[in-house]
């Protein structure tokens, strides 16, 4: 098997820590983001293998620094696991506006701007693979 390179977003819990965690035992390597770093790397330990980087998926300058710095380490990105997502749980008529909003540019417009971040690594027309 041919190792690969993920960047996974929101990989300070849940389930990307564990897909980061995963995709290491499994011998890959691992851009492992979120907004908090620290959190990230305490939440997935060591490695070698793991690169760990602030990323707020709402904000497309945040997108293209951490592409930029997973680059610029190990020169390539294989796979995108846009897992970064945000839930506020309650009836729609009771979530204030600036939640939901939240949620809607967490959930919606976040993978759009790290996909918009990581495409131009590929070194491919994305319009060739179909």
């Amino acid at each position: 098997m041919t190792s690969k390179v993920l960047l996974i977003t929101g990989a300070g819990r849940g389930m990307g820590v564990d897909i980061a965690k995963a995709a290491l035992a499994a011998g890959h390597q691992v851009v492992a983001t979120g907004r908090d770093p620290e959190a990230v790397a305490h939440a997935i330990g060591a490695s070698d293998q793991l690169l760990t980087g602030r990323l707020d998926v709402t904000d497309p300058a945040s997108a293209r620094a951490a592409v930029r710095a997973a680059i610029d380490r190990i020169g390539r990105i294989d796979v995108l696991v846009n897992n970064a997502g945000n839930f506020f749980a309650g009836f729609f008529e009771e979530i204030s506006p600036e939640d939901f909003r939240g949620q809607v540019e967490t959930n919606l417009f976040g993978p759009l701007n790290v996909t918009r971040a990581v495409l131009p690594s590929c070194g491919a027309n994305v319009r060739d693979w179909w």
